[in-house]
C-alpha cells in the first residue's frame, strides 16, 4: 500500500478555496479531497492562529471558519513546532517561516502556497516541495494535465491564475 502523501497547505490556500465561486477549482478540488482523507494534511498552532486571522479579514463567517476549524480538528495532523525549528528561510516574510517549519517539523512532502515569498526558495527546501494547487492536484490524483509541452505549461498557468485570482490579495 502506498503511504499517503504529506501537505501543508497556506493560508493562502485556505482562503481560495473558500472564496472561490468555481467548483471546479483546485483549491477546492484539494479541499474535498483532504476531506476524503486522500492526503494528510498537517497543522500548527501558528498556522492555525494566522488563518484564523486571515479568513477574519477577507470576511469569511463565523460559522464557515468554524466548520473548517472542526474538520482541521478532526481530519489533520497536529505538528508541535518547537522554537529552535523555526529558522530563517524566507527573508521577504518570516511569518512564513512558521508555514514552513511546520512542513519540516511534520515530515511533510509538499507546502502547497501561493505566496510569491516562498518564490526565492525555487520549489524545495529539504526534503519539501513547495508548489502551487494544481501541481499537487495532479500528484493527488496520479495525472498529468491533458496536454503535454507547452499546452500544458498554458493550462496550468491558466489554472493557477484563475485560484489566484479568487484568492485575491490575501495576506500572506
Amino acid at each position: 500500500m502506498t503511504e499517503r502523501l504529506r501537505a501543508v497547505f497556506d493560508t493562502n490556500v485556505f482562503v481560495s478555496a473558500l472564496l472561490s465561486r468555481n467548483p471546479t477549482s483546485p483549491t477546492q478540488e484539494l479541499m474535498r479531497r483532504w476531506r476524503n482523507e486522500e492526503f494528510i494534511l498537517l497543522v500548527s498552532q501558528a498556522l492555525l492562529v494566522e488563518l484564523v486571522e486571515k479568513l477574519g479579514e477577507r470576511g469569511i463567517g463565523q460559522d464557515q471558519i468554524q466548520e473548517l476549524l472542526v474538520a482541521i480538528n478532526r481530519l489533520a495532523e497536529w505538528v508541535d513546532v518547537l522554537p529552535a525549528e523555526v529558522v530563517p528561510a524566507v527573508a521577504a516574510d518570516p511569518d512564513d517561516d512558521q508555514i514552513l517549519a511546520c512542513a519540516v517539523a511534520g515530515g511533510a512532502n509538499y507546502l502547497i502556497t501561493y505566496d510569491a515569498h516562498f518564490d526565492p526558495l525555487e520549489g524545495k527546501h529539504g526534503s519539501v516541495q513547495i508548489t502551487r494547487a494544481p501541481p499537487f492536484l495532479w500528484k493527488v490524483r496520479g495525472d498529468q494535465p491533458r496536454n503535454h509541452g507547452a499546452a500544458a505549461v498554458d493550462s496550468a498557468r491558466a489554472l493557477t491564475e484563475l485560484d489566484e485570482s479568487n484568492n485575491g490579495a490575501a495576506a500572506r
